[in-house]
């Protein structure tokens, strides 16, 4: 009679489900260690002196700044941001597509494009063209381009074979296979894709006028070292505005598309 081997029970397959304890002391010890190790001054951020700074900060961050001659530079910049956002993004969906489809043996270089963040970008470009909106523009488009590859080169990869396969075996050019079967297959991932990294940009856009890059960044950067409150409260608030409507948009479009 031919005996039925029965599998391991989980817990004797893998001891650490049934013995949690070695695993969760070794976390505690890490996260011990990672105190220990960084300079972190707890009894001054709780200190009288300084919660009083920081309730008095918080207090004119509160209000605001709404003149109305301010309320329209903060909007051009917003609008400034937006433009840098979408132009960064649709150049690095255009390189990225070329990149994926005519010369995916270049890995490397989508790896060394998104793995600079835009801010060292930013700052490399901004030697080379100067302080303006088009240093943020090309450093959003550089590492944009680098993540867009490597996301449009996967998609191309396991897009199913069969509709290919069929127009080649018909003689069809290698042109007509990527507009008639590859690109109608793969398209609302690229779609997807693209916005959600247009989504990204938009908070990147913001933070890249720290250095100089145009945009509410700027303007945000410039007045927080002139201790105006008021008005950096402004800007902020005209990011989350920005950020808030990109999102609920792209939100929809995805939707649309699943």
């Amino acid at each position: 009679m031919k005996r039925t081997r029965h599998a391991p029970a989980p817990s004797a397959a893998r001891p650490w489900i049934r013995r949690p304890e070695p695993a969760l002391a070794a976390v505690l010890l890490l996260v011990a260690a990672s105190f220990a190790s960084l300079d972190l001054h707890i009894a001054e951020f709780l200190s009288a002196d300084n919660l009083a700074a920081a309730g008095r900060f918080s207090a004119e961050l509160l209000h605001p700044a709404l003149d109305p001659g301010f309320v329209a530079k903060v909007g051009d910049a917003a609008l400034e941001t937006l433009a840098m956002s979408a132009l960064g993004t649709a150049l690095a969906a255009v390189a990225g597509l070329l990149i994926a489809r005519l010369a995916p043996t270049v890995r490397p270089l989508l790896n060394v494009l998104r793995s600079v963040p835009e801010l060292v970008w930013a700052s490399l470009l901004l030697i080379a063209v100067g302080l303006g909106p088009f240093a943020g523009t090309l450093a959003l488009a550089l590492h944009t381009t680098g993540v867009l590859g490597r996301l449009y080169l996967e998609t191309f990869e396991n897009l199913p074979p069969e509709a290919a396969f069929a127009l080649r075996s018909a003689g069809a050019s290698a042109t007509q296979i990527f507009c008639y079967a590859e690109l109608p297959q793969a398209l609302p991932q690229l779609v997807s894709y693209t916005v959600y990294r247009w989504e990204n940009n938009i908070r990147a856009a913001a933070v890249l006028g720290v250095v100089g890059a145009g945009g509410l960044g700027q303007m945000l950067a410039f007045h927080l070292q002139l201790f105006q409150l008021g008005r950096a409260s402004t800007v902020i608030l005209a990011m989350l505005v920005l950020v808030a409507v990109v999102d609920a948009g792209s939100a929809l479009l995805r939707a649309r598309l699943a």
